[in-house]
C-alpha cells in the first residue's frame, strides 16, 4: 500500500481516508479491500496522536494478504507517520516527461 500524509496545524488528532479505485477490481473486491483495511486502521489508529491527514491507497494484494501481515503493515505505516518520516513532495523523484511528437 501507499500511505500519504500531511501535517495539519489545527488540533484534533489524525484523520484517515481510504482510496480504492476501479483498477483494483470489481465492486465485491474493492469492498473487501476497504473492509479489511478499515479494520486494520481501527486496530492500530490509537497510538497515532499527531495532527495529520492520512490517505491510504491499498494495492490489489490487500484483498488476499493475511490479516496479521496487513495489520503489521498498517502499524508500520502509522509508526512512520507518527515519527514524521516520509518523502516531501518536492523530494519525490519524478520521471522526465516524454516529449510530444511533432506532426
Amino acid at each position: 500500500m501507499t500511505v500519504f500524509f500531511l501535517e495539519r496545524e489545527v488540533a484534533g488528532g489524525p484523520r484517515v481516508g481510504l482510496t480504492v479505485g476501479k483498477v483494483l477490481g470489481g465492486a465485491v473486491t474493492r469492498n473487501r479491500i476497504k473492509r479489511r483495511v478499515r479494520e486494520a486502521v481501527r486496530r492500530h489508529l490509537l497510538p497515532l496522536t499527531a495532527n495529520v491527514d492520512v490517505v491510504i491507497n491499498p494495492k490489489k494484494s490487500a484483498s488476499a494478504i493475511e490479516t496479521a501481515k496487513l495489520e503489521a503493515e498498517m502499524e508500520r505505516a502509522f509508526t512512520a507517520v507518527q515519527q514524521g518520516k516520509g518523502v516531501a513532495a518536492s523530494e519525490t523523484p519524478r520521471r522526465p516527461r516524454a516529449k510530444a511528437k511533432s506532426r
